[in-house]
């Protein structure tokens, strides 16, 4: 073993003992489980939601959903090559937008509904204005944002004019879309950064990565508040508590957990009672008493978050669902999936 390799070992022995010392330190602070303090509370009833719309029109795996700030429509991104803007109330296709690479992996609707976003393997984000058309009589292109080492794995609208990404090369990046230039630009994580996703008040925001931890981020800053470590493996999706004090996430180490920003550390962990899936996405009802984890076994799962009960399972996709998006409203969640369809539940 060389000299370089040696000094390696130990520089990563050292971070460990350091991770293990803060894990220690927050368990210290840890007086009582949210299961043992919320054991008075009453069971929550059953989620009872039915496939209200199922919205076909995509020819293969859809990627991902988002919902417009409207809570009507939603956006869906799919392997076909394709966008497509659904009105949710009565299952119609409004635009279908073409797209210039098929590999699409995430999509964005800005609050306004004036814009959708999306990318993937085509490393870079494409900005497109959902009121205005081009000559073939597509959405037109407003901007394309260049310069990712690496895939686009997330994008979130904080206002028509801003947008924040997450990519491969590990970096987050904002974009002041009028100029069509980078604002900020730095390294995030210590591998791909997956999932974004915004605080209620717009001030703060959560990544999810491959390098297994959650970070708390400031929009003003370039450097964490806080880092969350205890997934196993790739956390593949974050969802912003509606209180704006915690978040839940959703992994590949075939858990959904949630996470306290006061006490710093993980204040439950969410597995289903008889089978073990891997979690691709996670939304959280508009109380934040419900999570809600798109999963492998081609179902959406849902706990109480109080309690920490298993409180039933979203049947009906026919493969791997891979996003969900929960209506601002709190009245519907949109789920897409690899069997090409996407599911309105109310």
């Amino acid at each position: 073993m060389g000299k370089d390799d040696a000094e390696t070992t130990k520089l990563k022995q050292e971070l460990e003992d350091l991770i293990n010392k803060c894990k220690e330190d927050q368990k210290k602070q840890q007086d009582a489980t949210l299961e043992e303090t919320c054991s008075g509370l009453a069971d929550a009833p059953k989620v009872k939601l039915t496939t209200k719309k199922l919205l076909k029109g995509h020819i293969n795996k859809v990627n991902s959903v988002h919902f417009s700030g409207d809570s009507r429509h939603c956006v869906t991104g799919s392997l076909d090559g394709k966008l497509i803007i659904w009105d949710t109330w009565t299952g119609n296709k409004v635009q279908v937008i073409p797209l210039r690479s098929a590999w699409v992996m995430s999509v964005a609707f800005a609050p306004s509904g004036n814009y959708v976003a999306c990318g993937g393997m085509d490393n870079m984000c494409t900005v497109y204005d959902v009121n205005n058309r081009d000559a073939t009589g597509a959405a037109k292109i407003v901007r394309e944002l260049l310069g990712y080492e690496g895939f686009l794995s997330s994008c979130r609208f904080l206002d028509d004019k801003t947008i924040i990404t997450g990519s491969g090369d590990m970096k987050i990046c904002m974009w002041d879309l009028e100029a069509g230039k980078k604002t900020t630009d730095f390294n995030a994580h210590n591998g791909d950064v997956v999932s974004i996703s915004l605080a209620p008040d717009g001030q703060t925001y959560v990544t999810g990565s491959v390098d297994k931890t959650c970070k708390l981020w400031d929009m003003r800053e370039e450097k964490a508040r806080q880092t969350f470590f205890g997934h196993e493996a790739d956390v593949n999706s974050v969802c912003y508590h509606p209180s704006g004090q915690a978040f839940a996430t959703a992994s590949e180490d075939k858990t959904a957990r949630l996470w306290d920003f006061r006490s710093d550390q993980q204040l439950a962990t969410f597995k289903p009672p008889n089978t073990n899936p891997g979690f691709t996405s996670c939304g959280l009802s508009l109380s934040g008493r419900f999570i809600f984890c798109g999963s492998d076994d081609n179902s959406i799962h849902i706990w109480d978050t109080l309690k920490v009960q298993h409180n039933g399972v979203l049947a009906g996709h026919d493969n791997r669902v891979t996003s969900l998006s929960v209506a601002g409203s709190g009245m519907a969640i949109a789920s897409c999936s690899w069997d090409q369809h996407v599911r309105v539940w109310v």
